[in-house]
């Protein structure tokens, strides 16, 4: 059965996705989204844990939604409204001397002025400098003068780089000389060299590693930190869960035209005389299109034309793109609040980070390495029923937990007895901070990087859908020649994470891709 052609397919709801078809139909294209799952957003769905709880299914917090994004789709508007909460990051110690990241500023979780502000205020100072840079080359194609410059778009691209290299040299040859120096160093030494290793320190090198198969030592791991924080850097609570995020770029795909059939998956995508014509549904319904755009991991994508479109190489980078999934989720539904030693109220509704230092977030990845679970795990934690209690009841609180450096390909398998034993390493740790937590437990949910790759196709379980070194971002993400969101056939586009500028909930993968195909003049 064949349905009417339309002039762009997406493939996957996740947020990325619906940016993409939200910018199409708003330039006046008919666009259809096909989504697998019975409900849109991907990893920015919400779970119900139990009777009468909602908890955020993986993603729980909203990280670097981008200011343009949010603009031209109108999020947060009467139109598709959004309603979020900043969120102080209180990184815990085991004696109850937590630190408190605000804005860029460190304070005692007492409320007292950190020894170590000053040296830390003059880090961000320094890393949000350079980062704003980085920043500059986020909201449109990677630079590419492969056709020479000959043309109008590649003028384009060589002015942008032009100011790229202006602003560099604004900054003043001290900072100028520091950027370059640190660019492709590791964020270990570079933190180290301002802060002691502390609770502070322990925070910025889990932020630079977060979601990576990687440890603070590794090289490349200060440019990863400096390009979230290009992106704002900021960590947001959405009111009504991460699902209330997924709802907002719903309802702004469909305001502006959009269709969206969920619960249907694509078999494949067709290829006609080298250009891509539609998609095959699982169910065999044959939908006929001008373009097709992917939210899928690269490797995914490739598939679903099939490699015998590509050339043997770009199937090579393809098969060699580094995308180990290292984050891990357990979810659990508490009967009354825990008490975190230390904490007041407010800044137990804050993003908690255990990471009591940067030694301890580089002894976490080592297991990993080979196969192992980490004994001491570095987490992320937020308590969303603390601010938003319509997500729980009678009392009941959700706890969300991002476990860092749990290895996709555990040894021995991902089993129900190897979910069990990361439940109970979570939990010990989390009593470090919060005595008795574990008695507190009702439900409990674990997802691991190969359940989440299981639930999302995202290759690895990787929540970026492919690591985010200097090998594999910019003008490399998803591969050298694949950089400009055209992937293969003509007509055939890349629109998710794995592509250009990579992860986080920041949609402009989508709507870059969008607007290059416009650009392309595919439509």
């Amino acid at each position: 059965m064949t349905t009417p052609t339309y002039d762009a397919i997406v493939i996957g709801a996740g947020h990325n996705g619906l940016a993409a078809a939200a910018t199409l139909a708003s330039k006046g294209k008919s666009v259809c989204v096909i989504e697998k799952n019975a409900t849109a957003g991907g990893m920015a769905r919400n779970t119900t844990l139990a009777i009468g709880i909602q908890a955020p299914e993986i993603a729980h917090l909203l990280y670097n939604l981008h200011p343009k994004v949010k603009k031209e789709l109108g999020l947060g508007s009467a139109r598709a409204p959004l309603e979020v909460r900043d969120l102080p990051a209180v990184s815990l110690s085991e004696n109850g001397n937590h630190a408190v990241i605000r804005n860029g500023k460190a304070e005692l979780a007492d409320g007292g002025p950190h020894p170590e502000a000053a040296p830390f205020a003059e880090l961000m100072r320094r890393l949000t400098l350079f980062a704003g840079l980085l920043g500059q080359l986020s909201t449109k194609s990677p630079p590419s003068l492969e056709g020479g410059l000959t043309s109008l778009d590649a003028l384009t691209e060589l002015a942008g780089l032009a100011k790229l290299g202006l602003d560099l040299k604004r900054m003043g040859k001290r900072d100028m000389r520091e950027f370059l120096r640190v660019l492709l160093s590791n964020a270990y030494d570079l933190i180290l060299d301002d802060l002691e290793d502390g609770p502070l320190a322990g925070a910025l090198a889990a932020d630079a590693v977060r979601g990576a198969y990687a440890g603070p030592r590794s090289l490349g791991t200060v440019f990863t930190l400096m390009y979230r924080l290009g992106q704002g850097g900021g960590a947001q609570l959405p009111l009504g869960g991460m699902g209330a995020v997924a709802a907002a770029f719903e309802t702004a795909a469909r305001a502006a035209g959009a269709e969206i059939r969920t619960g249907t998956g694509v078999a494949r995508v067709r290829i006609e005389n080298d250009r891509a014509a539609g998609v095959v549904l699982e169910d065999g319904t044959e939908i006929s299109a001008r373009a097709v755009l992917s939210n899928t991991g690269p490797m995914p994508a490739m598939m679903l034309a099939g490699a015998g479109h590509y050339d043997v190489e770009a199937v090579r980078r393809m098969r060699n793109q580094r995308c180990k999934g290292a984050a891990a989720k357990v979810n659990l539904v508490l009967s009354t609040a825990p008490v975190f030693t230390g904490l007041n109220p407010e800044l137990m509704a804050g993003r908690l980070l255990i990471a009591p230092n940067a030694t301890y977030v580089e002894r976490a990845f080592n297991p990993a390495k080979y196969g192992e679970l980490p004994k001491n795990p570095v987490i992320e934690a937020v308590i969303p029923s603390l601010t938003d209690p319509a997500l729980a009841r009678g009392g009941q609180h959700v706890l969300s937990v991002v476990v860092s450096s749990v290895p996709y390909a555990l040894e021995g398998g991902w089993d129900e007895a190897a979910r069990e034993e990361l439940a109970a390493i979570t939990l010990e740790t989390l009593e470090n901070y919060a005595p008795g937590i574990s008695a507190l437990v009702t439900e409990c949910q674990v997802l691991s990087p190969a359940c989440i790759e299981a639930r999302t196709g995202a290759p690895g379980g990787h929540w970026h859908h492919a690591e985010m070194g200097v090998d594999q971002i910019l003008t490399v993400r998803p591969a050298n020649g694949m950089a400009h969101y055209r992937f293969g056939p003509e007509g055939y586009y890349l629109c998710g994470a794995g592509a250009h500028p990579g992860g986080d909930v920041t949609g402009l993968a989508g709507r870059n891709s969008a607007l290059q195909l416009l650009k392309d003049r595919v439509l």
